[in-house]
């Protein structure tokens, strides 16, 4: 799993590196800047959270929030203030203009790794699990292990030829053009024909048996598994 990359934003260089030495510890990507003009140049959409000072000379970190938040690139960047302004009018700032959590100085190291895990894990994005077997009736292939079984018999597929079949038994209806099965299923490296389709399609038919039928061609177009027999 890719690790998260944080920047730390504030003008204290010793706190960036105690911060940045314990997030690193953490396992996540850390880098630094000490102004919010600095963090601009870094490019913040790079990054999955933002720990981000308030009082710093120039840009305020309150003004630097305001312009990401209104960056379509930057908007969904989460934003934890750490700043020494601990007031409930403080507070209610940071987080009006878009803070994920706000913490005050000072914090204990454990506090602010706790609170980075927190936002981060209500931030990231959903990833829908995908699904590990497809089948129609008889026919059941499962992704995990790339097996093929006909009405309880192992089949043995190419890889090429099992990719095709799980993309076509996984969209079930769908009408795939050859250039689309091409780019889906062969590697982009790979110089192949419209041609190299049908001879995997006709290859696939005879292995399925009572199957074949299932797989329908669309003349000058495509393929599509149909759904009912």
């Amino acid at each position: 799993m890719p690790q998260h990359r944080i920047l730390i934003v504030d003008d204290e260089q010793d706190l960036c590196e105690i911060l940045r030495f314990n997030l690193m510890a953490a396992g996540y990507e850390v880098e630094e800047a000490y102004s919010a003009e600095e963090a601009l140049q870094k490019g913040v959409e790079r990054f999955d959270l933002l720990l981000l000072d308030v009082m710093m000379p120039g840009m305020s970190g309150f003004e630097l929030a305001v312009q990401l938040k209104a960056s379509d690139a930057t908007a969904k960047v989460p934003i934890i203030f750490l700043t020494a302004k601990d007031t409930e009018d403080d507070t209610l700032t940071g987080f009006g203009v878009g803070a994920d959590d706000y913490v005050s100085k000072p914090f204990s190291v454990k506090e602010v790794l706790a609170r980075v895990k927190a936002v981060l894990s209500r931030t990231a994005p959903t990833v829908e699990r995908q699904p590990t077997t497809a089948s129609h009736q008889g026919l059941v292939m499962n992704l995990e292990h790339k097996t093929v079984t006909v009405d309880g018999e192992a089949v043995s597929f190419t890889k090429t030829e099992f990719d095709l079949l799980w993309l076509l038994l996984t969209h079930q209806g769908k009408v795939f053009s050859r250039q689309e099965l091409l780019e889906s299923v062969w590697p982009c490296d790979v110089i192949v024909t419209d041609r190299t389709v049908d001879v995997n399609v006709t290859r696939i038919r005879k292995k399925i048996g009572p199957y074949a039928p299932c797989i329908v061609a669309h003349v000058g177009y495509g393929y599509r598994f149909r759904v009912n027999n």
